[in-house]
């Protein structure tokens, strides 16, 4: 067994563990769990370690064949797009266990569903055959659907039942898009790698252009792109907030993730719809910025912030230059870092208050100086502060983006402003102003909860102040991308 199905087949252990566990023993429940995910974490720094950044190739596959007359293996690899969303599932599903003290009931059954989701996830970074692909994109649906509709708000059911409805549909496009590529595929056995190459020499652009928006749409459902986003505000709400952590942390990502892979697969297809893309992503940062300045609920704003910020990410995707590509890259991972920090700091915030509602707080710093702390961070590096993560991302997406479209970045400053505001202000509410009686006997965060969020806000300043290790992860897979993508225009 290669150490790339060692990483993907762990969670699934974890899982098989749990099943024979009995339910009352939810210390050793948890226990089992967050050592599967702190060994799945370590798996991933293990598979970092070995990746070698200079190489555009892609590294530590392994391949073995399931269907030859269809042309279906078991193949896995990775190279500079997957790695980083690796070591970032894994990281913030162990955040999300930690910060999962709070479930008290079905413990066993919520365990085994993250664990799952885990092994979903993974699935999708590590598949370079297609059929293995749209498997692991399905199998997180399942998990998903039974932690927001059994550990969920009051709404959880219209929330779960919504998210499954949008995905499955969106689903339905993806397949038949790859059943459109299969028919020019199968002598490559499936591999994305090799499907960036070859694809574009045989298919007709009016063929192309199909394809291109029946993936569109499969992964604009779940980054989410506007108008394809109507599950996520109600899913983000309803789901515990460890659970909200992974869905804005990681889900949106894999939308991301498929995206960039067709986008290369494509090439002139993208340069058909590529104003298209362009008006999708800035119309979204600036209809989820001003959406989220209106909400009262603190998970609400998160959430459509969330729109504002994977609007970014489809920006970058949609210049086609390297310097666009390689800033949405790291706005993945910047998004993923700070909306599982905020998603943490909200979450636990609400264990203790019982209310999102922005307006029940005032000068939080005097009662809880820690959670002030972190939570100011979290949200000066989403309106994009410099030595902040955040603003190594979106500098690279406006650079990447006048390059291509000049002046129309004035609506990118536009929503960055509209980020700004909101941001601001919930800073204000939230710190400032007199003392509420009710929130004086509210405890500061305890050592377990700091540590996760410390996790995640040394990891934004500190990949804000050094983001060379973070962008020489991905530097050569994104020239080589470019390279193929000028070749294929040309």
């Amino acid at each position: 067994m290669g150490i790339l199905s060692l990483l993907l087949w762990t969670p699934a252990l974890g899982v098989l563990l749990l099943a024979f566990i009995p339910k009352q023993q939810t210390r050793i429940i948890r226990l089992i769990s967050m050592l599967f995910a702190v060994l799945a974490f370590l798996g991933s720094c293990w598979v970092l370690s070995l990746y070698e950044q200079a190489n555009a190739n892609l590294q530590l596959s392994e391949y073995f064949p399931l269907n030859p007359d269809l042309g279906s293996a078991y193949a896995l690899g990775v190279d500079g797009l997957s790695m980083p969303m690796l070591v970032l599932a894994t990281l913030l599903t162990a955040i999300a266990l930690l910060a999962s003290f709070s479930i008290s009931e079905g413990v066993k059954g919520y365990h085994i569903c993250i664990l799952i989701l885990e092994f979903g996830m993974l699935g999708v970074f590590l598949a370079q055959d297609w059929a293995l692909f749209y498997i692991f994109w399905e199998v997180t649906l399942i998990p998903l659907f039974f932690l927001i509709d059994r550990w969920g708000g009051q709404r959880r059911h219209s929330a779960s039942l919504n998210f499954v409805l949008y995905t499955m549909g969106g689903s339905v496009f993806m397949l038949m898009s790859l059943l459109a590529v299969s028919q020019y595929d199968l002598q490559h056995g499936g591999s994305l790698m090799t499907s960036m190459n070859q694809i574009a020499q045989d298919m007709p652009l009016t063929e192309q252009v199909l394809v291109l928006l029946g993936f569109l749409i499969g992964f604009g459902v779940k980054m989410p792109i506007f108008p394809l986003h109507g599950w996520l505000p109600l899913a983000h709400v309803e789901a515990p907030s460890p659970i909200s952590i992974l869905l804005s942390g990681i889900l949106l990502k894999m939308g991301a993730y498929g995206l960039l892979r067709v986008v290369v697969m494509l090439p002139e297809a993208t340069q058909v719809l590529q104003p298209f893309l362009m008006f999708l992503a800035l119309f979204g940062m600036i209809y989820g910025g001003l959406l989220a300045w209106r909400q009262s609920d603190l998970k609400a704003m998160i959430a459509y912030s969330s729109i504002s910020h994977m609007g970014l990410v489809l920006l970058g995707i949609a210049s086609l230059t390297e310097l666009g590509m390689t800033g949405a890259v790291m706005q993945m991972t910047a998004h993923g870092l700070i909306a599982g920090a905020m998603f943490l700091l909200v979450g636990l915030l609400y264990e203790r208050t019982h209310t999102r509602n922005i307006q029940d707080y005032r000068s939080l710093i005097q009662v809880m100086p820690r959670f002030a702390l972190f939570m100011s961070l979290t949200l000066l590096a989403a309106m994009g502060l410099p030595s902040t993560v955040g603003f190594i991302a979106e500098l690279q997406i406006l650079i990447g983006g006048f390059q291509q479209w000049g002046y129309w970045m004035v609506f990118f400053s536009v929503s960055l402003l509209i980020t700004a505001a909101y941001s601001i202000r919930t800073i204000g509410l939230l710190f400032t102003g007199p003392v509420k009686p009710f929130i004086r006997p509210i405890d500061d965060l305890k050592v377990h909860e700091m540590f996760a969020a410390s996790l995640l806000v040394i990891s934004i300043i500190g990949f804000g102040l050094i983001p060379t290790p973070l962008l020489d992860l991905s530097a050569s897979t994104l020239k080589h991308i470019n390279i193929l993508h000028s070749k294929r225009i040309l």
